[in-house]
């Protein structure tokens, strides 16, 4: 069964980070109490999915242990409780991790280790969750070198997950394909992928835009959180091309940018 709702509307994924490092909101949330309201307060300004993340990704970041990850997102699904009218995601590729959250009820699990991870597959299916595998060959650890392009290569490794989730009979409508915009990219791979996203479009698989505030918004050295208005127009490029979801740090802007994109995009 889909787990994402059904509609033909762009959906939005809220993040929320319970870390002190985040490129954009480090610090911000990485109290348990103010996670959970600003995520509360996400949904009611229009998020589909609040995706919580534990562990930060920005280029240079140390990843933090598996048991350190739980630590920070337990208090988290604590102050949740059953909180049924939140569809919940967690950033995470340890596969421990995933089978806490979705014992707790996460519904899906983004994965941003560039790998289709099988166990984790897996639990997946077995919780009825969804899967988020994302182009990311080096861990965002470097720039690589696309000789074919950025986006055949995008191509050939959705293709690989598609055929690896077939053979677990993972139910393609709940395997979230991601191209990894700003992870092991430069600034004009990430706009080779604004640019060419209908190229990577492979129903059933959702497809799922994550640019917000990221540097290919950046402009004029303006820091992370002054890039919401930039952020807005490479997610109407996402939206022009198929994107299924944008993943956003501002709800309230993404929600009009969903509103009228759709319009001009969705309904022709």
């Amino acid at each position: 069964m889909p787990v994402l709702p059904a509609g033909n509307r762009t959906l939005i994924m809220g993040i929320v980070n319970v870390t002190p490092d985040s490129f954009s909101d480090g610090g911000d949330y990485y109290d348990a109490k103010k996670a959970v309201l600003r995520a509360r307060e996400m949904v009611e300004e229009g998020a589909d999915i609040i995706d919580f993340g534990a562990n930060s990704t920005r280029p240079g970041s140390v990843a933090v242990s598996e048991s350190e990850e739980l630590s920070r997102l337990a208090p988290v699904f604590e102050e949740l409780g059953k909180n049924a009218d939140i569809l919940i995601s967690v950033d995470t590729f340890y596969t421990g991790v995933a089978a806490f959250c979705l014992e707790k009820g996460t519904k899906i699990i983004n994965d941003v280790s560039g790998t289709f991870n099988k166990d984790t597959a897996a639990l997946c299916k077995q919780n009825g969750a969804a899967l988020v595998v994302t182009h990311n060959p080096e861990n965002a650890a470097a720039e690589v070198s696309y000789p074919d392009g950025v986006t055949a290569d995008i191509r050939r490794f959705f293709l690989d997950c598609i055929e690896k989730a077939a053979a677990l009979n993972f139910p393609l409508e709940n395997l979230i394909l991601d191209p990894g915009i700003g992870f092991s990219k430069s600034r004009e791979d990430d706009i080779e992928v604004l640019r060419n996203m209908q190229w990577l479009k492979m129903r059933p698989c959702p497809l799922l835009c994550g640019v917000s505030r990221k540097r290919v918004t950046a402009f004029d050295g303006n820091s992370p959180k002054e890039r919401d208005y930039s952020t807005c127009a490479a997610n109407t490029a996402a939206i022009s091309g198929g994107a299924d979801i944008i993943r956003v740090h501002n709800v309230q802007a993404a929600k009009g940018v969903c509103a009228v994109a759709d319009k001009i995009y969705r309904n022709r």
